[in-house]
Protein backbone atom coordinates (compact mmCIF):
# COMPACT_ATOMS: atom_id res chain seq x y z
CA UNK A 1 0.00 0.00 0.00
CA UNK A 2 1.40 3.46 -1.08
CA UNK A 3 2.27 5.51 2.00
CA UNK A 4 1.74 9.38 1.89
CA UNK A 5 5.39 10.96 1.65
CA UNK A 6 7.07 14.65 1.29
CA UNK A 7 5.82 16.21 -1.95
CA UNK A 8 2.38 14.08 -2.25
CA UNK A 9 -0.98 15.82 -2.50
CA UNK A 10 -2.72 14.45 0.27
CA UNK A 11 -6.64 14.89 0.45
CA UNK A 12 -7.62 14.23 4.46
CA UNK A 13 -11.32 14.57 6.88
CA UNK A 14 -11.23 15.91 10.14
CA UNK A 15 -12.47 16.38 13.13
CA UNK A 16 -10.19 19.65 15.24
CA UNK A 17 -10.69 19.44 19.44
CA UNK A 18 -9.65 21.11 21.84
CA UNK A 19 -8.68 20.08 25.35
CA UNK A 20 -12.21 20.56 26.55
CA UNK A 21 -14.12 18.33 23.41
CA UNK A 22 -15.04 21.54 21.85
CA UNK A 23 -14.72 21.24 18.05
CA UNK A 24 -12.66 24.19 16.31
CA UNK A 25 -13.28 22.61 13.27
CA UNK A 26 -14.29 20.05 11.05
CA UNK A 27 -13.83 18.95 7.38
CA UNK A 28 -16.74 16.61 7.53
CA UNK A 29 -19.32 19.42 6.79
CA UNK A 30 -17.88 21.17 3.75
CA UNK A 31 -14.91 20.03 1.44
CA UNK A 32 -12.43 18.07 2.08
CA UNK A 33 -8.26 19.65 2.85
CA UNK A 34 -5.94 18.98 0.13
CA UNK A 35 -2.69 19.79 0.32
CA UNK A 36 0.94 19.20 -0.32
CA UNK A 37 3.17 17.60 2.10
CA UNK A 38 5.81 19.73 2.40
CA UNK A 39 5.14 22.54 0.90
CA UNK A 40 3.62 24.78 3.98
CA UNK A 41 0.12 24.44 3.67
CA UNK A 42 -0.12 22.96 7.54
CA UNK A 43 1.48 23.00 10.56
CA UNK A 44 4.85 21.27 9.92
CA UNK A 45 4.03 18.95 12.66
CA UNK A 46 0.50 18.12 10.89
CA UNK A 47 2.60 16.96 7.50
CA UNK A 48 5.05 14.59 9.38
CA UNK A 49 2.35 13.05 11.30
CA UNK A 50 0.58 12.33 8.29
CA UNK A 51 3.70 11.46 6.12
CA UNK A 52 3.70 7.43 6.63
CA UNK A 53 0.16 6.69 6.57
CA UNK A 54 -2.11 5.04 3.81
CA UNK A 55 -4.73 6.07 1.49
CA UNK A 56 -7.98 4.88 4.17
CA UNK A 57 -5.60 4.88 7.33
CA UNK A 58 -7.53 6.98 10.55
CA UNK A 59 -5.44 8.47 13.37
CA UNK A 60 -5.65 10.54 16.00
CA UNK A 61 -3.09 13.24 16.13
CA UNK A 62 -2.06 15.80 18.91
CA UNK A 63 -0.29 19.04 18.47
CA UNK A 64 0.87 20.85 21.30
CA UNK A 65 0.11 24.39 21.17
CA UNK A 66 3.80 25.21 20.51
CA UNK A 67 3.68 22.82 16.84
CA UNK A 68 0.04 24.70 16.15
CA UNK A 69 -0.30 28.43 16.64
CA UNK A 70 2.33 28.55 19.54
CA UNK A 71 2.03 29.71 22.83
CA UNK A 72 -0.31 32.84 24.24
CA UNK A 73 2.25 36.09 24.13
CA UNK A 74 1.58 38.58 26.38
CA UNK A 75 3.58 41.26 23.91
CA UNK A 76 0.57 40.58 21.99
CA UNK A 77 -1.73 42.23 24.22
CA UNK A 78 -2.10 45.85 23.88
CA UNK A 79 -4.22 48.84 25.83
CA UNK A 80 -4.80 51.99 23.89
CA UNK A 81 -7.19 54.39 24.37
CA UNK A 82 -10.83 55.14 23.44
CA UNK A 83 -10.36 57.81 20.97
CA UNK A 84 -8.12 56.22 19.11
CA UNK A 85 -10.94 54.99 17.27
CA UNK A 86 -13.77 56.67 15.57
CA UNK A 87 -16.37 58.48 18.14
CA UNK A 88 -19.10 56.87 16.40
CA UNK A 89 -17.04 53.72 16.36
CA UNK A 90 -19.03 50.82 18.14
CA UNK A 91 -16.73 48.68 19.88
CA UNK A 92 -17.69 45.84 20.95
CA UNK A 93 -16.16 42.64 22.99
CA UNK A 94 -15.17 39.75 21.20
CA UNK A 95 -14.85 42.01 17.67
CA UNK A 96 -12.45 41.56 15.69
CA UNK A 97 -10.88 44.50 14.48
CA UNK A 98 -7.89 45.28 11.62
CA UNK A 99 -5.19 47.65 13.50
CA UNK A 100 -2.63 49.78 11.48
CA UNK A 101 0.18 50.72 13.50
CA UNK A 102 2.84 53.68 13.08
CA UNK A 103 5.36 51.00 11.00
CA UNK A 104 2.20 50.86 8.25
CA UNK A 105 1.92 47.31 9.18
CA UNK A 106 -1.15 45.77 9.67
CA UNK A 107 -2.31 43.76 12.36
CA UNK A 108 -5.79 41.97 12.99
CA UNK A 109 -6.70 41.75 16.62
CA UNK A 110 -9.64 40.83 18.77
CA UNK A 111 -11.47 43.67 21.11
CA UNK A 112 -10.62 41.77 24.85
CA UNK A 113 -12.13 44.58 27.31
CA UNK A 114 -13.75 48.13 26.54
CA UNK A 115 -14.16 50.59 28.82
CA UNK A 116 -14.92 54.60 28.75
CA UNK A 117 -11.40 55.30 27.78
CA UNK A 118 -9.14 52.32 26.81
CA UNK A 119 -9.72 49.09 24.81
CA UNK A 120 -7.80 46.05 25.66
CA UNK A 121 -6.87 43.67 21.77
CA UNK A 122 -5.30 40.72 21.69
CA UNK A 123 -3.06 39.75 18.94
CA UNK A 124 -2.99 36.40 19.70
CA UNK A 125 -4.61 33.83 17.01
CA UNK A 126 -7.33 32.99 19.29
CA UNK A 127 -6.33 29.42 19.21
CA UNK A 128 -2.81 30.23 20.47
CA UNK A 129 -1.62 28.59 23.61
CA UNK A 130 -3.95 25.45 23.12
CA UNK A 131 -2.68 21.66 22.11
CA UNK A 132 -5.09 20.60 19.09
CA UNK A 133 -6.35 17.44 18.78
CA UNK A 134 -7.07 15.74 14.87
CA UNK A 135 -9.42 12.55 13.78
CA UNK A 136 -8.20 12.56 11.07
CA UNK A 137 -8.68 10.23 7.98
CA UNK A 138 -6.03 9.80 5.16
CA UNK A 139 -8.84 9.76 1.80
CA UNK A 140 -6.49 9.94 -0.93
CA UNK A 141 -2.81 10.48 -2.20
CA UNK A 142 -2.18 12.20 -5.31
CA UNK A 143 -4.50 14.46 -6.97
Amino acid sequence: MKKAAHGDTVTVHYIGTLDSGRIFQRTDEGEPLVFTIGAGQVFPALEREIAGMGEGETRNIVLAAEDAYGPRRQENIITVTRDMFPKDREIVVGNVLRVEFGTGKERVMRVMTVTENDVTLDGNHALAGQDLTFALKLEKIGE
